[in-house]
This record gives C-alpha cells, structure tokens and sequence, in this order.
C-alpha cells in the first residue's frame, strides 16, 4: 500500500492536486512535495470548500494525519 501510494505521489510532483482534509475542508495545489508520513508540501493553494467562491492561501504544509483524500492530476 505505501508503495502506491508513494509512486502516485512521485508522478503527482509539481502537478496540481485536490486535496481533503479534516474538517472538511477541499484544498488544491502544486505538489511540491512529501515524505514517508505524507506529509505534504503545496504551492498556489486554494481552498476550494465552497464551491462559488476559493479562497487563496499561498504554499502550506499539509500534515499527513491531517489528509483525508488526495486526487492526483489525471494522466497523460
């Protein structure tokens, strides 16, 4: 499993990703990058929760218990 999850990030790196969070937040950004605790680094975030309005939050890390869900870009 951690495998996978390892090569989905790896090809997911520098590309936009959607991300869930706790408390039900929806997160999107550039992957810049992540460790083996999938911990997560993003660039140009938006919340993106509601969806008539995004609210720009910049570059965050993201901690790994804190992810819920993560949609990779889709491929090419």
């Amino acid at each position: 499993m951690a495998e996978m999850i390892e090569r989905v990030l790896e090809r997911s790196l520098g590309k936009t990703v959607l991300i869930k969070v706790r408390g039900g937040k929806t997160l999107r950004g550039t992957l810049e990058g992540f460790d083996q605790h999938v911990n997560l680094v993003l660039k140009d975030t938006e919340n993106v929760s509601d969806n008539m309005n995004s609210e720009h939050i910049g570059t965050i890390v993201l901690r790994g218990d804190n992810v819920i869900m993560i949609s990779p870009p889709p491929e090419e």
